[in-house]
């Protein structure tokens, strides 16, 4: 999440007076939505999916135990935490909205202090996973997407291409003689490299969609939604000359430089094509660049 975007909060509660006083506790430090009943409360949910649901469990025509349900049923919403707001007593009823999933409970009539700490809690929860799994998709050497994080948007961008009947293109980079370059001057200064190109091509793509990773190793690989071979093949070459023309210093001064190879692939996808035959012609390709003497492009 944006530093500076608040946190929010969806408030269900069929009661004027709840959202009221929901609504002056929590807006000052959060993004505050309210509705009145169960269906507007999913609609709500699946449209500004909400950090944390609080959510009053006696409401006409659908409670608050089924509005859970349902968004617990729901893969937009289901890992949104919901705190149940209710002057039920009965142990039951706790056990219950529990057993359904419920984060938390808050008992009428609420405390302003209990409800801020109770929503902090979960807002606290929810953004160390947001870290966590923002880490677990990132290459923590280049600060780049991590092949995880490239697999989970190849897929995303390949049906979508498919669906609007676009081309999408692919490139698979590696650094040429890199083992060389690493048993001359070190790991460390290797560690450089892969630095440095991770670098050239976040600053050569200039699209928001375009998509640079580190697939492994001295292997590098991108995606460009919406974008035909020639398209591509321009792109490729500019990242090429871009690296060809770096300088990467070492820490005795000396001068060093590396060059990429670049395979390129690009298509419609339709119903009977395969992700793993995409990537499989990059690949290819790729290894046609570096049977051909490295630093070059080539495509299918």
């Amino acid at each position: 999440m944006s530093k500076n975007k608040k946190n929010s909060v969806l408030i269900v509660d069929d009661e004027n007076s709840n959202i009221i006083a929901l609504t002056y506790i929590l807006s000052p430090e959060y993004t505050v939505y309210a509705v009145k009943n169960g269906q507007s409360a999913i609609k709500a949910a699946e449209k500004h999916l909400p950090d944390v649901v609080l959510l009053d469990i006696i409401m006409p025509e659908m409670d608050g135990y089924a509005v859970l349900a349902a968004l617990k049923d729901s893969e937009k919403t289901q890992h949104i935490p919901v705190i149940f707001i209710t002057g039920l007593s009965n142990v039951d009823n706790e056990e219950k909205g529990l057993s359904l999933g419920a984060s938390d409970y808050i008992s009428k009539p609420f405390s302003s202090a209990i409800v801020k700490l109770r929503i902090q809690n979960q807002i606290k929860i929810i953004n160390q996973m947001r870290a966590i799994e923002y880490l677990s998709m990132m290459d923590q050497l280049t600060g780049i997407a991590n092949r995880r994080n490239f697999d989970q948007r190849l897929n995303a961008e390949w049906g979508r291409a498919a669906r609007d009947k676009n081309s999408i293109s692919i490139m698979m980079i590696d650094v040429d003689k890199f083992k060389i370059y690493n048993d001359t001057y070190g790991h460390q200064q290797g560690d450089v490299v892969l630095q440095t190109v991770a670098g050239v091509l976040t600053h050569t793509l200039k699209r928001t969609a375009d998509f640079a990773a580190r697939w492994g190793g001295e292997e590098f690989a991108i995606l460009l939604p919406m974008t035909d071979i020639d398209g591509a093949l321009a792109i490729a070459e500019l990242i090429r000359v871009n690296v060809e023309n770096i300088i990467i210093p070492c820490n005795d001064g000396t001068a060093t430089y590396v060059t990429v190879s670049i395979g390129v692939n690009a298509q419609i996808p339709t119903q009977n094509d395969s992700i793993d035959d995409f990537i499989f012609k990059a690949d290819a390709a790729l290894y046609t660049a570096k049977g051909m003497g490295r630093n070059r492009v080539c495509c299918m």
